[in-house]
């Protein structure tokens, strides 16, 4: 299980990833238009002053139920052994059991 911690942060991120995502997209569309290497400069100033957590990069899948960033499939945004422990039980209908 993830600490607390670690999955508020990343709750943190999707927010200001939402928020500043029209901000940080206008500038990008001015960088192809730009000709002149000044100007381009200028306009990755302007995405440098952004807060650094608030780009689509430094976001993190984590599991639904435990918070682990890894092995994670993205139809059930579910951890594999999670996913696993669910078919076995009956609670994902569709998923066929294998002995995995």
């Amino acid at each position: 299980m993830a600490t607390k911690s670690l999955i508020e942060r990343e709750n943190k991120r999707l927010k200001l990833e939402q928020k500043y995502h029209w901000i940080r997209r206008s500038p990008k569309k001015e960088m192809s238009k730009a000709i002149a290497l000044s100007e381009k400069w200028e306009i990755q100033a302007k995405l440098e002053a952004l807060p650094r957590n608030s780009g689509p990069t430094r976001l993190h899948r984590r599991c639904f139920v435990t918070g682990r960033p890894r092995g994670n499939y993205r139809d059930f945004g579910l951890s594999g052994h999670v996913l696993r422990e669910m078919v076995h039980e009956c609670f994902l209908p569709g998923a066929t059991r294998s002995s995995w």
